[in-house]
């Protein structure tokens, strides 16, 4: 891609850490009935009933006049977000710390703080983490204590073959998942995400350069949340996930866990392909 600066001006950027974000919304049967069924999840959808975990990525989602969209359907760099000159912007990876329930029908609130901003030089180029923590809360209590690992990296500059990770062995619990486009669109949807990666094929193979569609990083990590607390009958109180490897729309894909010490080893993978996002999920004794 070009128009790529030859410098990024990490000090500049670091200006941007302690900047804070505050967002509400109410958390409606109607977003809940939506997300439950999108991610084929059983469970209550009435006002009043404990609302399901990780739907607090849909909650109060960034929202600008389409005047101020970037071409990758992001909204422009700058504001909230620091400024970093770098063409790909992806979800690394997070933890979540689950302090206690959201309940349908409350107002929810996000408040968000930009932590730190680190520049890295990796094997494709120029990779600029940013470390956002998010307190998502109801009232005076907070539910969810997030960190979340923002990557923004250089396009790829080589289409030379790269040497691939070894194949992800199955897990001792294995669940199939057809991303399908239909999917990836409803789950942009219910996160207000703009990214044309996960809906625009001629955008995502044409532009970015990506063989197909991609499936969205977060819509994994609700995954293998679910696919844990599913195994043990209860949910974890905490999930630390990292995205590895990009999966695609044209291929299925796994959910694996093995357990250990109480814990959940969990990953994605297509067949014959590396771990595409790697997690641990815990639970209270």
């Amino acid at each position: 891609m070009s128009g790529v600066p030859e410098t990024v001006d990490i000090d500049h950027l670091r200006q941007w850490i302690g900047r804070q974000d505050i967002a509400s919304e109410l958390l409606s049967p109607e977003l809940v009935k939506r997300f439950r069924t999108t991610l084929e999840l059983p469970g209550a959808t009435q006002t009043g009933e404990p609302a399901p975990e990780l739907i607090h990525l849909c909650i109060a989602p960034p929202a600008v006049p389409m005047s101020e969209l970037g071409p990758d359907g992001h909204p422009a760099r700058g504001g909230f977000l620091p400024p970093v000159p770098l063409p790909r912007r992806m979800w690394a990876g997070g933890r979540f710390e689950m302090r206690g329930a959201l309940t349908i029908g409350d107002v929810v609130t996000r408040r968000s703080t930009i932590e730190d901003v680190v520049l890295k030089e990796g094997r494709t180029g120029r990779l600029c983490f940013v470390t956002v923590r998010h307190e998502i809360s109801s009232g005076d209590d907070v539910a969810v204590v997030e960190r979340q690992d923002i990557v923004y990296r250089e396009a790829e500059s080589s289409t030379a073959p790269k040497a691939q990770p070894p194949a992800a062995q199955a897990g001792d619990h294995v669940m199939e998942v057809v991303p399908t486009a239909p999917l990836l669109f409803r789950y942009s949807a219910l996160t207000f995400n703009g990214h044309r990666i996960h809906y625009d094929k001629p955008y995502a193979t044409g532009v970015e350069m990506y063989p197909s569609l991609v499936v969205h990083g977060p819509m994994q990590a609700t995954m293998l949340y679910h696919f844990a607390a599913r195994l043990r009958g209860r949910a974890p109180a905490t999930f630390a996930f990292r995205s590895l490897s990009t999966l695609f729309d044209d291929t299925r894909f796994t959910l694996n866990a093995t357990e250990e010490n109480g814990a959940f080893n969990l990953w994605t993978a297509r067949p014959g392909g590396p771990v595409a996002m790697s997690a641990t999920a815990s639970f209270d004794s």
